[in-house]
């Protein structure tokens, strides 16, 4: 039924998109009116495009969940309906705590929990116990995290997610060797050496909180009331927020290296595109990439610049943007994916405001999943139970030397 749905807001989302590139096909110069029109239908298609997307990330949620009770099963060698009750039972024991806290729960739904304990990090170097730690969110809740911030973070969806049990520095290494070629050996010859010079980036594991979340008594008492999608969207969508601003424009000093903050220039624009971009420039940042990261290249740019974008047309008086109708793709520009990502900088004076290329290079290092902790006693005396979720992460573009992502600047004036 999902897929039916998808595909008919796919194909209404095409004919609007095709009847607002009409409006820019007909003339060189187009009226108030048309414009208002174009934007209008635009607005309607964004719209549609949302609906499309949360389809198709619940649809990516439950297929990632059986594949996991496949998984499980196979791992524990038991029979997949075991595996899935396996898995509601976790979740099931995780949302009365969640209610009720450790003194709510029976022996061996406390065995369960203890399972899943995980320390607090107290300080820069220095890890405390699991008894004052929280718990590690079982995957049916962690599932609904990941919705959130996928849907807040372009750069959760895009780049390379890495998971680790420890939160050592992961050295990643790099090496270029693209100068150097093979050799004709001539008979009886020796073969010649060439030294492979080797570098690494480091990637860290800086903490992350949501910040508290109080949640009143009389609230959860409620049995109408969801919990853990209450917590799960809120935690989620506040970590996926700043996540996604690190990993776009971090420093890379105490926080992640952004992914802009690392790429290399493409393209400046010409005098006068302050706030626009040509096509020809387009097809410049295209080809400051090598060829051999073209294949699997995105864009990605703030909503205001691809409302820009949207607008431009080839010399033959072609849009060059063009509306997915198929499944889980997404639209293109000049035959290239286009990733919106509102922590890149709108387009101003001097602005990085266009990526391009390799997006999945890169790297995001996360620590064991998220974990959640309740704090019971802290506001007692306002009737409310405080929750935060933690993790740690880090992220950096993981260039050797060959600028796998560069970036559009408009003008200075």
């Amino acid at each position: 039924m999902s897929l039916v749905k998808v595909k008919a807001l796919r194909e209404e989302r095409a004919k609007l998109v095709a009847d607002a590139q009409a409006i820019l096909v007909k003339a060189e110069q187009i009226s108030k009116d048309d414009e208002a029109r174009f934007d209008k239908m635009m607005a309607d298609a964004d719209s549609i495009k949302a609906n499309i997307d949360r389809l198709e990330k619940v649809m990516s949620a439950e297929h990632e969940l059986s594949q996991r009770v496949e998984q499980r099963a196979g791992r524990d060698n038991i029979s997949i309906l075991d595996a899935k009750n396996q898995d509601e039972q976790e979740s099931t024991i995780f949302k009365k705590w969640l209610l009720g806290g450790m003194q709510d729960l029976n022996d061996q739904e406390r065995r369960v929990m203890q399972r899943r304990a995980a320390p607090v990090i107290q300080a820069a170097q220095s890890v405390g116990t699991t008894t004052a730690g929280g718990f590690l969110v079982p995957q049916s809740f962690s599932d609904r995290l990941e919705i959130a911030l996928k849907y807040y973070s372009g750069m959760m969806e895009n780049a390379e997610v890495i998971e680790t049990d420890s939160g050592a520095d992961m050295p990643w290494p790099t090496v270029n060797d693209t100068t150097q070629v093979g050799a004709i050996l001539t008979e009886n010859a020796t073969i010649s050496a060439q030294d492979v010079t080797f570098a690494s980036v480091t990637l860290k594991a800086y903490m992350y909180t949501s910040k508290l979340i109080a949640v009143s008594l009389q609230l959860m008492q409620d049995s109408f009331f969801n919990m853990e999608n209450l917590i799960a969207d809120i935690a989620g969508e506040r970590l996926g927020r700043i996540f996604n601003t690190h990993f776009t424009t971090g420093t890379g000093s105490s926080q992640p290296n952004g992914i802009v903050t690392a790429a290399a220039s493409g393209k400046v624009g010409t005098t006068g595109q302050t706030t626009s971009v040509i096509y020809d420039d387009l097809i410049d940042l295209i080809h400051s990439i090598d060829p051999a990261y073209r294949r699997g290249s995105k864009w990605m740019a703030n909503d205001a610049s691809i409302k820009v974008v949207r607008k431009l047309k080839d010399g033959q008086n072609r849009p060059l943007w063009e509306p997915s109708v198929q499944a889980g793709q997404p639209d293109t520009l000049l035959g290239y994916p286009v990733v919106t990502n509102n922590d890149v900088a709108t387009m101003a004076a001097n602005a990085k405001s266009i990526l391009f290329g390799a997006l999945n290079k890169y790297k995001v290092r996360r620590v064991r999943g998220m974990t959640l902790m309740r704090l019971n006693e802290r506001y007692a005396d306002a009737l409310q139970v405080g929750f935060f979720a933690f993790a740690r992460v880090d992220g950096n573009l993981i260039d050797a030397g060959t600028n796998p992502v560069k970036y559009y600047q408009n003008s200075a004036t």
